[in-house]
């Protein structure tokens, strides 16, 4: 005779396996890193949040929301194009943040302050989130499609290892895995010569024009300095 039966704890029992935390449906975190690294191409760092290298397959402009939007017409449809809080993120060449310093003094903006940062070799930024064909609804193709925005241009290179701030941006231009992106993207290659893509002179000095009139709007909101009479 058997005596009663006892009720198989993770105590008493090595078969038994400890109880387990569901999976997260679909690794939010490692789904980003996949679709940056494996459709795109795009190399990143370890860690959390995700970070993108810059400087290796392109570099990147960061900018007055208000100038970017302004300066979109200039540049070609198929330039990736990201928001972040009130700043532009715009995808320029690659070698294109060490040539930015020399064309802005080139083209007469190299004294004054423009609020641009280009974003070149060694440089570091946050990935913007999956775009919305992950998410709710579809984006147009820029392989197929030359509707959409483009992008402009910036001023002197970051310190390397510059990470972006304001939290991660959002795609308004997303890149089209499966296109050759390079090829889109603004290049000072392209003055004076063949090719499609466009004309990183024209972009930079279309920004820069954007920043300064954003800027002198800014100081002349400025309420006047009160000034006090001595006795």
């Amino acid at each position: 005779m058997f005596g009663a039966s006892q009720p198989v704890t993770a105590s008493s029992s090595p078969l038994v396996p400890l109880p387990r935390r569901p999976l997260a449906p679909a690794d939010a975190s490692g789904q980003v890193r996949r679709w940056y690294e494996n459709e795109l191409g795009w190399p990143t760092v370890p860690g959390v949040p995700l970070r993108l290298v810059v400087g290796v397959r392109y570099d990147v402009l960061d900018v007055p929301a208000e100038a970017g939007h302004a300066a979109l017409r200039h540049a070609a449809p198929g330039s990736p194009v990201a928001l972040r809080g009130d700043r532009m993120l715009l995808w320029v060449a690659a070698g294109s943040a060490e040539e930015l310093p020399g064309l802005l003094e080139w083209l007469d903006w190299g004294d004054l302050a423009l609020d641009l940062v280009a974003i070149g070799a060694g440089g570091l930024m946050e990935a913007p989130s999956l775009p919305e064909p992950h998410g709710e609804r579809a984006v147009p193709s820029a392989c197929a499609s030359h509707a959409a925005a483009p992008c402009g241009a910036g001023v002197a290179p970051a310190p390397r290892g510059r990470v972006g701030s304001q939290g991660a941006a959002v795609w308004l231009r997303p890149p089209e895995p499966g296109c050759e992106v390079e090829a889109s993207l603004p290049t000072l290659s392209a003055l004076g010569g063949a090719g499609d893509a466009p004309d990183l002179v024209r972009l930079v000095n279309a920004v820069a024009t954007q920043c300064h009139r954003v800027r002198l709007r800014r100081v002349c909101a400025q309420p006047p300095a009160v000034r006090v009479q001595g006795p």
